[in-house]
């Protein structure tokens, strides 16, 4: 069993209990001691529950269960035609010549995809992305610098300077509430923050189920973003929300984008 494995089964234990005992953990999952406590501090980390003494203790409230992001692998393989279709829509934005920068996540990935061909000055941080850009693409391509963390499958140091500016920031989100743009990986919290000063307007790509998806920390307020493209699928409620902020929405449909 491979720790992104161990560690989901910890969060889906704590679903029907508040706390779990550095004991009760090794007796469930069959491991050590050393194996459960750094289980323990990577979802404290990752933000799926809170490491207290002796074990490991639920989040509260409507956090439970949510917070906790899911594997790279895994959230790759949801929402698949709306993620595309989304990514469609963002791509016919950027125009010939354009620098852009493209973050990690499975909805940057497709986009990424619609420019690989492209006339563009394409920057990421995302491995996945990077790896397919460099064995089939034709554009400009830049990556970050920094260490590989193979979750959330991005490059990144806190060291080493973006010298890199353009007009559009594309990104995910792992959750879109009132008070902005939700992560509950730290790292990716400061690799947003970072990267937003470097661009001239923020896009977010979120399919439509990102609205009701609760996570720990705000990347960005909802005020520092200038365009939303999300799916068909959004409610009038969170369109309300967006266009009371001031974001410019686009919806992406198997029709064409509007």
């Amino acid at each position: 069993m491979n720790d992104l494995v161990r560690q989901r089964q910890i969060i889906e234990l704590l679903r029907d209990r508040p706390f779990a005992s550095v004991r009760d953990l090794q007796e469930h999952l069959g491991v050590s001691a050393a194996t459960v406590r750094r289980d323990i501090d990577k979802i404290d980390e990752a933000g799926g529950a809170r490491k207290v003494y002796g074990g490991i203790s639920a989040l509260d409230g409507a956090a439970q269960g949510t917070a906790f992001a899911r594997p790279y692998d895994e959230n790759r393989d949801l929402a698949v035609e709306p993620k595309r279709l989304i990514a469609e829509l963002a791509a016919t934005m950027v125009g010939d010549g354009d620098a852009v920068i493209v973050n990690g996540g499975s909805t940057c990935f497709h986009l990424g995809v619609k420019l690989a061909d492209r006339n563009v000055r394409l920057f990421t941080n995302s491995m996945p992305l990077a790896g397919y850009l460099g064995e089939h693409g034709k554009c400009s391509l830049t990556l970050a610098g920094g260490e590989l963390h193979r979750e959330p499958r991005v490059i990144y140091s806190p060291s080493q300077p973006i010298n890199f500016y353009a007009s559009k920031f594309f990104l995910g989100a792992q959750g879109i509430s009132p008070d902005g743009l939700l992560e509950s990986h730290p790292l990716m919290v400061r690799s947003i923050q970072e990267l937003s000063h470097n661009a001239d307007q923020i896009v977010v790509l979120a399919d439509s189920r990102k609205f009701s998806i609760h996570a720990r920390n705000v990347a960005l307020p909802l005020t520092r973003l200038a365009m939303v493209i999300t799916d068909d699928g959004l409610s009038d409620q969170h369109a309300k929300m967006l266009e009371s902020a001031g974001i410019a929405l686009r919806i992406a449909s198997n029709g064409g984008g509007t």
